[in-house]
């Protein structure tokens, strides 16, 4: 038996289409000499780190080791991959199959995770049986059988897999290690707070701390332009002031700041005649808007609706999973597989089931139209998010997932609507030697703005494209005269940037190279494709926030103080995405298989050491925190001479031995001292609860 194991079940489902017999076993298809299987994703985690250190660590009330500088680095010699609970039923049916099978295939999604994925799955079952692999980016018909017509050697693949454990385990190493030693080392600083350190989520605080504080520290700049009316024998247009080079009153951005010279430009300008210096008329093409990857929806439905990115990606997985209506959510790709541009006139069909309000939008779809959105080239893992050919109901969606499946049907409607075509004009006027500037737009063909006309603005317009005013200009050529009727001057002031919303801030973290100035490890970002993935994003910034970390306010995200203190209290080189690039340099090498696993884990290890043993060596108060309690010397335990602990709980102030648990002695709080008279000790669940709060 051939033995197929996927991701994930849409995976399963799609290969097993393919296969000539078809009947449903219990977690996997039957497909008469195949059979196919599935995973849930990663099927086991990398151990907690109380399985690396000593047995005789004390434990607190909930049973988990103390954490202690003398454990410090935890660098495990052998590393252990438990199971995970939601795993143990499915994974179980996996091992029956590989006993049974004579050759399996991993079908992976095809990235570096996808591939470990299933081959930690055959490690954990000893598996020496032959392996091959099916690689293919998209879940369609055509590309499905490409995939089983060219199977690969698994062995071909092993450096993806090295990558992927690699950057795994140096995800822990940072996570556990470095997370562990700050927290210790705000403790000794008199601070009780959790300081998680992250690779991706450090940095992603950092951005919002930093954009927080330049607002803050932002000083508005007072500066002024001049707006005027010109008069031209075919109509009126307005028109802006442009200056020279050499204009006296600009700042060194080049901002008129003299009010002076602006009036005098007012009085110069107004009532006086001039001409037409350049006239420049150009047809214009704005090609359709590309399907969603996942921060782009993320980026529109925060912006629009105000949705946090868990909400979208909820929406969006609610979207593929419950209601068969969208497809695979989390992918940073917005393109899709040529070959599935023949399915439009079904997928279409499926569209005016679903919306049958939207049925004259829908039969204006010309699906003979393939606009740049299909590009093989320019598939990664998974592609862009689109509608199905699911005849489903909207009735059981809930208010955000209608609106975000709306988004996804109004863009993939754009793509078999013609392009929006226009003239773009630019006047160069002058009137007193002084150079006035004036753009308009004149839409020739609509095209796919059509599929957006409800929403008056397109909800994804083409990257890069060039924004144009609305004003109607009249025609004109070079020299003709003009009247400059009036001239006004308009004050302004410079605006500090944006603070972030959840949207704003995934696509930072995608295009993290924005925020790096060197050019090496810039360059490294952009090709990595920045800091997290489509998958993971979303739940980053939810910790960060659980945290407290991140707060929101309306659409944006705000650092709070003990975000901001904890920023402020990490060495730069773990808040610089910088980190992210170093390391993807090296993993880079172990796909490739010009470095060893080992030999990027040494490195991240000699890291580890590093920082754990600058964190250990100092202290740091942290703002926002809540205060570490303090040992009495001046009340002792009646029980064995240690010094006390007075405790804020549910019921109000008491005191508690500083030995807990060796010693669980407690007493009431009478005035601010304890009550030794009314004293207690003993091991009761009760009193292990009141350390516990």
């Amino acid at each position: 038996m051939r033995l197929f194991i996927a991701e994930k079940p849409s995976v399963a489902k799609a290969i097993a289409a393919e296969l000539p017999i078809k009947s449903k076993g219990d977690g996997f298809i039957d497909c008469g000499p195949d059979a196919v299987t599935w995973c849930f994703g990663h099927m086991l985690e990398q151990a907690e780190p109380d399985e690396y250190t000593p047995d005789d660590v004390p434990r607190n009330t909930s049973g988990k080791k103390i954490w202690r500088v003398e454990e410090l680095p935890i660098i495990p010699r052998t590393w252990i991959l438990r199971v995970k609970s939601s795993s143990k039923e499915q994974l179980r049916i996996i091992g029956e199959l590989v006993a049974q099978a004579t050759e399996i295939v991993n079908a992976g999604d095809p990235d570096r995770e996808g591939q470990l994925l299933v081959d930690e799955v055959l490690e954990h079952f000893g598996n020496s049986k032959p392996v091959k692999r099916f690689w293919v980016s998209a879940q369609d018909s055509v590309s499905i059988r490409r995939g089983l017509a060219a199977l690969r050697d698994n062995s071909s693949y092993i450096g993806w897999a090295e990558a992927a454990r690699g950057r795994q385990r140096a995800d822990w190493l940072i996570g556990m290690n470095l997370s562990r030693a700050h927290t210790l080392r705000a403790q000794r600083g008199g601070s009780r707070a959790l300081l998680t350190v992250g690779r991706v989520q450090t940095p992603t605080l950092a951005l919002v701390v930093a954009r927080d504080r330049e607002i803050e520290a932002f000083k508005p700049v007072p500066y002024h332009t001049i707006q005027a009316q010109i008069q031209h024998a075919q109509g009126a247009f307005i028109a802006s002031w442009t200056p020279r080079e050499d204009q006296a009153g600009l700042d060194a951005e080049g901002r008129l700041v003299d009010a002076a010279i602006a009036d005098a430009l007012v009085a110069k300008l107004t009532d006086q005649s001039g001409h037409i210096y350049e006239y420049k008329q150009d047809a214009k093409k704005q090609n359709q808007p590309l399907v969603f990857a996942l921060s782009d929806i993320t980026l529109i439905a925060s912006n629009k609706f105000g949705y946090t990115a868990q909400q979208v990606l909820d929406a969006c997985q609610a979207l593929y999973e419950t209601h068969k209506l969208a497809s695979y959510p989390r992918t940073d790709c917005a393109y899709l597989p040529e070959s599935q541009h023949e399915d439009a006139t079904q997928v279409l069909a499926a569209i005016k089931h679903v919306n049958p309000e939207l049925s004259a939008l829908i039969d204006g779809a010309d699906p003979r139209i393939k606009s740049r959105t299909w590009d093989d080239a320019k598939i990664t893992a998974h592609h862009g998010i689109i509608p199905t050919m699911h005849k489903g109901s909207k009735a059981e969606l809930n208010e955000i997932e209608k609106n975000i499946y709306a988004l996804i049907v109004r863009a993939y409607l754009a793509q078999f609507y013609p392009t929006h075509e226009y003239l773009s004009t630019s006047v160069d006027v002058l009137v007193q030697d002084e150079h006035l500037a004036a753009k308009g737009k004149v839409v020739t063909r609509n095209g796919w703005h059509d599929v957006y006309e409800e929403d008056a603005e397109p909800d994804k317009s083409e990257k890069g494209s060039e924004e144009h005013t609305k004003q109607q200009l009249p025609a004109m050529k070079q020299g003709d005269p003009v009247t400059c009727v009036q001239a006004t001057r308009k004050d302004a002031k410079t605006k500090p940037p944006a603070r972030f919303t959840e949207g704003t801030l995934i696509r930072a973290m995608e295009q993290i190279h924005r925020y790096v100035d060197d050019p090496e490890h810039k360059k490294m970002l952009r090709e990595g494709d920045g800091i997290g993935t489509s998958a993971t994003r979303a739940s980053i910034i939810s910790e960060l926030k659980r945290r407290e970390y991140l707060t929101p306010k309306g659409k944006q995200i705000l650092s709070t103080p003990l975000g901001r203190s904890c920023v402020d209290a990490l060495p730069a080189v773990v808040k610089n995405p910088v980190l992210t690039a170093l390391n993807e340099r090296l993993l880079k090498m172990v796909e490739q298989g010009a470095c060893g696993l080992t030999a990027f884990v040494q490195k991240q290890e000699e890291f580890i050491r590093e920082q754990v043993a600058k964190a250990n060596a100092g202290c740091v108060t942290l703002s926002g925190a809540k205060p570490v309690a303090q040992v009495s010397a001046l009340h002792k335990c009646m029980a064995c001479g240690s010094g006390l602990i007075r405790r804020n709980g549910k019921k109000g102030f008491w005191w508690g031995c500083s030995a807990y648990p060796k010693c669980t002695a407690t007493y009431p709080d009478i005035k601010g001292c304890p009550d030794y008279g009314k004293g207690r000790s003993g091991t009761t669940k009760q009193k292990e609860a009141s350390y516990a709060s």
